[in-house]
């Protein structure tokens, strides 16, 4: 879906949707949690809290696997905090953009569950 907010609207935390969904994604997944519960307005800032809070659970499972694979396994759990960081600070960009930042798998399971 990635396309941008037509007209950036203020969420329920009184910030402006960019920055609230920004700050989701800033310390997550703590502040993922917080945001998905306490926004009522906005449908992309709770969708950027979920995406971004599944993706850092799932990043976390993810390193506990590779660890407990030998050899390829712990090559990979290496790698896997360069490609995070990535990610991290492309979610960043795409949420401040006020863009509608998909990723796959994910992406879909945080837009059908980010209705108000």
């Amino acid at each position: 879906m990635a396309n941008k907010l037509e007209t950036i609207g203020k969420s329920s935390t009184g910030m402006d949707e960019n920055v609230a969904a920004l700050l989701a994604v800033l310390f997550m997944p703590v502040t993922s949690i917080i945001f998905f519960f306490i926004e009522k307005d906005s449908k992309f800032v709770k969708f950027h809290a979920l995406q971004s809070g599944i993706i850092s659970v799932g990043l976390f499972v993810l390193g506990f696997v590779f660890g407990l694979i030998p050899v390829i396994g712990w090559i990979l759990a290496l790698l896997l905090p360069l490609l995070s960081f990535v990610l991290y600070i492309f979610m960043l960009i795409k949420a401040y953009q006020g863009e509608w930042l998909e990723l796959p798998i994910v992406g879909e399971i945080a837009m059908k569950n980010s209705e108000i």
